[in-house]
């Protein structure tokens, strides 16, 4: 008899694994892979609040400023009471302001003004540069895969343990180096944090949070087979949990025909006629354009486990991703033709993180006439794959699956790199055999 899976139950499960071992565990690291809008965020404010209450101060490493005002406005909100320090750097503009009006947070760009706190928070950079100062028993470390392992070594003397949590299937750590010199080794500078550390510390526990609560059932098998083969995760919402519909008809068109199949199946495949472009592909930047028109001017609203009256879905609820940032310019220029704003348009990157309930994506090989490296990185679809609650419509000139096979992987086999995602090109074509089964075929 098979038994039935319990999202919550697993999820807790494994969340009371993850916090048993950061708290009574004898090992010096933790490492906890998340896929999409399974809680990371979540577990770091739970981990946090535990430790402080249990009479262990921490310090909490993110990777961007946004990150670390995010996390101590949630602790904020968890526990008014609990004194938090955000360490800042020296700028003019150091911090989002909202934090001026949390009476326990201490600001600072001086780690030693908020010594004695309970929870002290700051980005890896600004914490590379403090010095001289007594080592925190614990750390945590947030977004652990998109931290560069150099960026660990420079801050790896102010803890003496630390919970590392990540998203492996996200974009690689940034670099405006070239590193072929140090690939396979295991000191690779500009390998991930999590990589590096497993790679010196193989016994390390690991664990795996098995919900995500961002992708709906239709989403979550594709991306977990395409991106996470050796992660494997569950949607924590059912079929038929959540519904995306429309308060007017149909008008025949392409973009309008492509939304109801996307509001129906969760997917949704524009595919325009094959033609090699310039990068800002004027017919396929309007046609993205068109797509978030329509959204918004039929009405679209969505019923979801969050809520009990289906809620509109918004321009703030909407985003556009692209890979490159001209890309992403052009689509904001479209939009501002056809009088939409407040929609988010940015490339993988930025999007990262973030979470809509309807998102529309320029394919990042569409139109081209070659599949680079960077077109193929696994991260970057994954990124535009799975930041959406109820639907995900992606807009491509024919041809992507012929362009695959002409350019298949060429990336040079490095010993000793330890392989953890399928590649690219193998990523690819699982994602494109799926929207095929979605496809709207339309000529602009």
């Amino acid at each position: 008899m098979s038994t039935v899976f319990d999202p919550g139950a697993e999820a807790a499960r494994a969340t009371g694994a993850i916090l048993d071992d950061t708290l009574h565990g004898s090992s010096r690291g933790v490492v906890v892979d998340s896929p999409p809008g399974a809680g990371k965020s979540t577990l770091v404010v739970r981990a946090a609040l535990e430790l402080a209450a249990a009479g262990h101060p921490l310090m909490v490493i993110a990777q961007t400023n946004a990150q670390v005002d995010d996390l101590v406005v949630r602790l904020a909100e968890k526990d008014p009471e609990l004194p938090v320090g955000r360490l800042h750097s020296s700028d003019s503009d150091p911090y989002d302001k909202v934090l001026d009006g949390l009476a326990n947070v201490t600001k600072s760009a001086k780690v030693a003004d908020l010594a004695g706190l309970d929870v002290v928070i700051s980005t890896a950079a600004k914490w590379a540069h403090v010095k001289n100062v007594e080592p925190w028993g614990h750390a945590i470390v947030d977004e652990a895969y998109q931290m560069r392992s150099d960026a660990l070594l420079a801050v790896a003397g102010l803890f003496e343990r630390a919970l590392f949590v990540g998203d492996p299937g996200q974009l690689d750590p940034f670099s405006i180096v070239g590193a072929d010199q140090w690939a396979g080794l295991s000191y690779d500078p500009s390998a991930s944090a999590v990589s590096t550390l497993l790679a010196h510390n193989p016994e390390l526990p690991q664990h795996r949070l098995p919900v995500s609560w961002r992708l709906p059932a239709s989403a979550a098998p594709l991306v977990s087979d395409a991106f996470y083969p050796y992660t494997p995760f569950r949607s924590g919402t059912d079929h038929g949990d959540r519904k995306l519909s429309f308060g007017v008809a149909s008008d025949g068109s392409g973009p309008d025909r492509v939304l109801d199949e996307a509001a129906e199946s969760g997917w949704g495949l524009l595919e325009l006629p094959a033609r090699h472009t310039p990068r800002t592909d004027p017919e396929a930047v309007r046609a993205v354009a068109l797509v978030v028109r329509r959204l918004l001017d039929r009405g679209g609203v969505a019923t979801s486990e969050r809520a009990e009256e289906p809620v509109p879905v918004t321009a703030d609820r909407v985003a556009v991703g692209t890979a490159h940032r001209d890309q992403a310019a052009a689509v904001r220029a479209a939009l501002a033709e056809l009088g939409v704003t407040g929609v988010a348009v940015d490339t993988a990157n930025r999007l990262q993180g973030r979470e809509f309930d309807v998102t529309v994506v320029l394919h990042p090989l569409s139109g081209r006439p070659d599949a680079t490296a960077f077109h193929l990185e696994t991260g970057r679809l994954c990124v535009l794959a799975s930041r959406h609650r109820h639907a995900c419509v992606v807009v491509c000139r024919e041809g992507v699956a012929d362009l695959l096979d002409e350019h298949p992987s060429t990336e040079p086999v490095q010993l000793g790199v330890t392989v953890k995602f399928p590649d690219g090109w193998e990523a690819n074509h699982a994602v494109l055999a799926h929207l095929a089964e979605h496809k709207v075929r339309w000529k602009p």
